[in-house]
């Protein structure tokens, strides 16, 4: 299980073709299977205290996979992570049955951009024991970049996640079991995002754990007109204001320069304490 009580590390494995940053890197027609190992091993080695993996891009504009090409991409991935590390693993989806699969194959997180909102995902999660992470969108990832417009983002995100981790408690999960995602960048815009990670702390207050999902997100590109693959010192750079403001999980491509980024500031934090 992974320790929700102290600040981590989760380490992206996209087991897709068309995800924003990493596409096709691990998954070309079919599941690189060395490659993922190779990448694993190295997240590991970096820091990463779990391994996320998901098998259906939710970027903006992404078009959904059938629930049976999840499953094959992912589950494969599962028992070949299992059989050779021992480590804690997150499955990002939505999918019930690979839920049900994963769960039986002994992953330690269920994370859920839509926050168990599928028909028979809230059953499938609270049979087991697992952590879950849930997380607010506006809409569908295809659409949900037209689907901006609130009062107050900030109140819309923080009720829609107190109500959805209310439910699941109703429904006999544990509060320990449970953490929250605000979503960045998942319907919201640049100004939105922003004033997400500014008022953090009052997610944070609910009492949950928060993880956040800023790695190379296309606000960076926004604030510093670089590509995808150079917007590692943003990413860095926002994962220590989401530390700042409460965050405990950091979902992220680039684990090194986290975890160094996170020494960094534990021991100050410890210093500070000290003083």
């Amino acid at each position: 299980m992974l320790d929700l009580r102290q600040p981590g590390i989760m380490g992206i494995l996209n087991i897709t073709p068309d995800s924003f940053s990493d596409g096709g890197s691990l998954f070309r027609g079919q599941v690189l299977l060395d490659a993922v190992l190779q990448r694993a091993e190295q997240m590991l080695e970096e820091g990463a205290a779990v391994l996320d993996i998901g098998g259906e891009s939710t970027r903006p504009g992404a078009e959904p996979v059938s629930e049976q090409e999840e499953l094959e991409r992912v589950m494969p991935v599962v028992e070949a992570l299992h059989s050779r590390f021992d480590c804690p693993l997150s499955v990002d989806t939505s999918s019930p049955a690979l839920m049900r699969a994963a769960l039986a194959a002994g992953v330690a997180m269920i994370n859920d951009v839509r926050a168990l909102q599928r028909p028979d995902a809230l059953a499938a999660v609270s049979a087991g024991s697992a952590q879950l992470c849930l997380m607010h969108m506006s809409a569908e990832p295809g659409v949900m970049q037209q689907h901006t417009q609130y009062q107050d983002v900030v109140s819309e995100v923080i009720a829609f996640l107190q109500a959805r981790a209310e439910l699941c408690r109703g429904a006999g999960i544990d509060k320990q079991r449970i953490c929250l995602d605000p979503g960045f960048g998942f319907g919201k815009t640049l100004q939105q995002n922003l004033q997400l990670l500014t008022r953090l702390p009052e997610l944070v207050a609910l009492g949950y754990p928060v993880l956040v999902g800023l790695s190379r997100k296309s606000l960076i590109g926004t604030l510093t007109g670089r590509a995808v693959d150079q917007r590692m010192p943003g990413s860095i750079s926002l994962g220590l204001l989401a530390l700042q403001g409460g965050a405990t999980i950091l979902r992220v491509h680039d684990v090194g320069p986290t975890r160094d980024m996170l020494r960094v500031w534990q021991a100050f934090n410890q210093e500070r304490n000290q003083a």
